[in-house]
């Protein structure tokens, strides 16, 4: 089922974060879409801090735009970020290791149209695009796969909040 979700605000955006983080489990993958300036690194970082304060830590989560790949050694297992914009071929997606725990591991993947044929079948794809607001933003979310059966109660949640 796709939930659609109007984000008005970075307050809004910080909590979806929240609440996609909290329904994450090991194995789970999340591919962020969108233009230049969307907000997926906004996302993705928010998931990524949350579970780091979580652990009591604050740490810098920077955009994986140059590295290609950061990971995170957490509470609840590595999470990777993947910026994968510069990527050249998609060879070099193999030496960047983002697969090679994909049961243990949460994988957040900006640009996955660079996977190609890589692409894990069980996934959430977040498609997010800019609104009229440049502080607002419409998001997608689309499960691919089993074990994704929250997304309609978080955007439910969501949709219903005066800061959504």
């Amino acid at each position: 089922m796709v939930s659609e979700l109007l984000i008005n605000n970075e307050q809004a955006l910080r909590r979806l974060a929240r609440g996609i983080h909290d329904c994450l489990r090991p194995g789970d993958c999340l591919l962020l879409s969108g233009p230049v300036g969307a907000g997926k690194t906004a996302l993705a970082r928010a998931i990524i801090q949350t579970q780091l304060a979580r652990d009591g830590l604050v740490e810098d989560v920077p955009s994986p735009t140059f590295t290609l790949v950061q990971s995170y050694e957490t509470g609840i297992g590595t999470i990777w970020h993947a910026d994968l914009y510069r990527l050249a071929f998609i060879d070099e997606i193999h030496e960047l290791g983002l697969f090679d725990n994909p049961n243990e591991d949460i994988t957040l993947i900006e640009w996955p149209d660079r996977l190609g044929p890589l692409a894990p079948a069980r996934h959430l794809a977040i498609d997010i695009t800019p609104a009229a607001d440049e502080d607002a933003r419409y998001m997608r979310l689309t499960p691919h796969g089993p074990g994704f059966d929250w997304i309609e109660t978080l955007a439910a949640r969501h949709k219903g909040s005066p800061t959504a």
